[in-house]
C-alpha cells in the first residue's frame, strides 16, 4: 500500500482555491478543508472597510449573496439570493450607491429594478457566472431561428432562470416569456404551458429538467437538450416538434459537480443523514436526495430541523460552512455533500480588498465599476421580470 503524497501546489490564490495547500483534495470531509481561502493580506482592511462604510452612511447599501465569503458578508446590510437582493435594492430608493457583493448578472438585475438616480457597483468586474456565460444573445437568437425553421417557435415560450444575463432576460421579455427563480420555477413553467405548447428553458438544463420531471410529472423523454455549439443545436426538427421542454445546454459549475456517488458515499459514512440539495444539481442527484430546494429553502429547512439531526448539503461551500457554524450549538451535524472543495470561484472574486477599494473610492466621491444596462435591454428585461412577479 502506498502513502498518498501531498500535491505539489504553488501557494497562489487560485491554487489555494481549487486544490488546497499541500493536501490531497480527494480526502476532504465535512466543511473544514486545507483549501480554505487565504486570509486578507492587509490586517487593516476590516477597519478600513468599517471606516469607509461609516463615512458613506445611508448613501450606500451593501448587498451580500449567500455564497460570499465571511469576510465580505460581515459588511452586508442584507443577505439573500440574487432576486431577493435586487428587490431589496429597489426597496431602498434613498441609497445613492448599491454595492452588490455577488456576480455580474445579479448587479444587472439590481440596475434594472432600481431607479435611474441609483448607481450599482460590482467590486470586481471579473466576478461573473459561468452558467450565465453559457448562453449569449447571439446563440439564443440563432436557436430561435432553428425553432422557427422547425415550425415550433410560435408555440414555444421562453423561460429564463434568474441566473442569466440582461441580454437573455431581454430576449425572454421580447418573445413573451418570463423569468423564474429556483423557488418559483414550477409556477413559471405552469404559466408558460398555458401560453404555449413548449418551453425553451435558459440557461440551466438541470433546473429545467428537475422541475419538469420531478415536480410536474413529465418524463425525461419530454426533454431535449439544445447544444449551441452544434449545428441546429444537435437536434432534428422532429425531435424539436416532439419535445415539451427544450433545455439549453448550460449548468452551474458548483452544483453540477455533485454526483450520485457523492450521495451514496455520505449515506454510507453518516447513518441517518438527510441529503438536501439545490435543484441546479444533476437529475440523478436530485432523485436520490431527501430534500430539494432553493438556497432560501435550504436555510429554512435547517432552521426547522430537530436538534441532533444530520445533514449533507449539496450547494456552495461558503454557505454550507456558515450554516454548520450557525447550527452547531443546536447539535445539528451539517456537512458538505461532496468530498472536495467547492467554492464558487467567480463569486469569491469579491474579496475584502476589492470591497474596501470600492467603498473607499465612493467615500472619496469616485464611482468605480458601475454596472449600467442598456435602456432598451433593461426595458424588455423588466417586462420579463414583471411577468414573473405577476405569476399566480
Amino acid at each position: 500500500m502506498t502513502t498518498a503524497q501531498p500535491l505539489d501546489v504553488q501557494p497562489t490564490p487560485l491554487a489555494l482555491l481549487l486544490l488546497g495547500r499541500e493536501a490531497d483534495p480527494r480526502s476532504e470531509r465535512g466543511v473544514e478543508c486545507p483549501g480554505d481561502l487565504p486570509a486578507p493580506s492587509d490586517p487593516d482592511l476590516v477597519e478600513r472597510a468599517r471606516a469607509a462604510k461609516a463615512k458613506l452612511g445611508d448613501k450606500v447599501f451593501v448587498l451580500g449573496h449567500h455564497y460570499q465569503r465571511d469576510e465580505v458578508i460581515q459588511f452586508a446590510d442584507v443577505t439573500g439570493d440574487s432576486f431577493k437582493l435586487a428587490r431589496d435594492a429597489a426597496a431602498r430608493p434613498d441609497a445613492q450607491y448599491i454595492v452588490f457583493c455577488g456576480v455580474h448578472f445579479m448587479a444587472e438585475s439590481a440596475d434594472i429594478l432600481t431607479s435611474d438616480e441609483q448607481q450599482v457597483i460590482l467590486p470586481d468586474l471579473a466576478a461573473g457566472c459561468s452558467m450565465a456565460d453559457m448562453a449569449t444573445a447571439e446563440q439564443v437568437a440563432e436557436c430561435w431561428d432553428v425553432l422557427t425553421e422547425a415550425g415550433v417557435a410560435d408555440v414555444t415560450v421562453p423561460v429564463s432562470y434568474m441566473n442569466s444575463s440582461a441580454d437573455i432576460k431581454a430576449f425572454t421579455g421580447k418573445h413573451g416569456g418570463t423569468i423564474c427563480t429556483s423557488s418559483n420555477a414550477e409556477r413559471a413553467l405552469n404559466w408558460a404551458f398555458e401560453q404555449g405548447q413548449k418551453v425553451l428553458f435558459l440557461p440551466d438544463q438541470h433546473l429545467g429538467r428537475n422541475t419538469a420531471v420531478r415536480d410536474m410529472g413529465m418524463s425525461l423523454d419530454d426533454c431535449v437538450v439544445y447544444n449551441p455549439h452544434k449545428p441546429n443545436g444537435g437536434l432534428t426538427a422532429e425531435e424539436l416538434r416532439a419535445a415539451k421542454m427544450i433545455l439549453w445546454r448550460g449548468h452551474c459549475s458548483v452544483h453540477g459537480r455533485f454526483s450520485l456517488d457523492s450521495v451514496n458515499d455520505v449515506r454510507e459514512r453518516i447513518p441517518g443523514v438527510n441529503v438536501l440539495v439545490h435543484p441546479e444539481c444533476r437529475h440523478e442527484v436530485v432523485a436520490a436526495a431527501d430534500y430539494v430546494g432553493s438556497t432560501e429553502y435550504i436555510i429554512k429547512t435547517l432552521e426547522a430541523a430537530p436538534a441532533g439531526s444530520k445533514w449533507a448539503i449539496g450547494t456552495e461551500l461558503n454557505l454550507v460552512r456558515r450554516l454548520a457554524n450557525r447550527f452547531a450549538a443546536e447539535g445539528k451535524e451539517i456537512v458538505f455533500l461532496d468530498k472536495t472543495v467547492c467554492f464558487c470561484s467567480t463569486m469569491n472574486r469579491i474579496d475584502l480588498p476589492h470591497l474596501v477599494w470600492a467603498l473607499e473610492s465612493l467615500a472619496d466621491g469616485k464611482v468605480v465599476n458601475r454596472i449600467e444596462v442598456d435602456p432598451e435591454v433593461a426595458s424588455f428585461s423588466k417586462l420579463a421580470l414583471e411577468r414573473m412577479l405577476a405569476l399566480p
